[in-house]
């Protein structure tokens, strides 16, 4: 069955970076576009990150451009989120996603301390 598993997440310092791994597996990875979303405490679920079948497509919300960075290794079925010079706002659970199917990850949760 198609499974979604995120890692990576952690605590981490204003200005920090981390990096998010989702390993995919039960479908044909490089047959779909993935997406990254995140949750905060109180708030609806974002779309952050989206990378297209082969990578040569990305695109990212406002709030992360130049900070984020998406990408993706259909090899290791593997999709990765990069993400450097963390606010205390990128607080949240984030979750890899197949773009056109309804699975979600169980998300991994990432806390940057102020």
């Amino acid at each position: 069955q198609v499974q979604l598993v995120e890692s990576g997440g952690g605590l981490v310092q204003a200005g920090g970076a981390l990096r998010l791994s989702c390993a995919a597996s039960g479908f044909t990875f490089s047959s779909y576009a993935m997406d990254w979303y995140r949750q905060a405490p109180g708030k609806e679920r974002e779309l952050v990150a989206s990378i297209s079948t082969i990578g040569g497509t990305t695109n990212y919300a406002d709030s992360v451009k130049g900070r984020f960075t998406i990408s993706r290794d259909n090899a290791k079925n593997t999709v990765y989120l990069q993400m450097n010079s963390l606010k205390p706002e990128d607080t949240a659970v984030y979750y890899c996603k197949i773009r056109t199917l309804a699975y979600w990850g169980q998300g991994t949760q990432v806390t940057v301390s102020s």
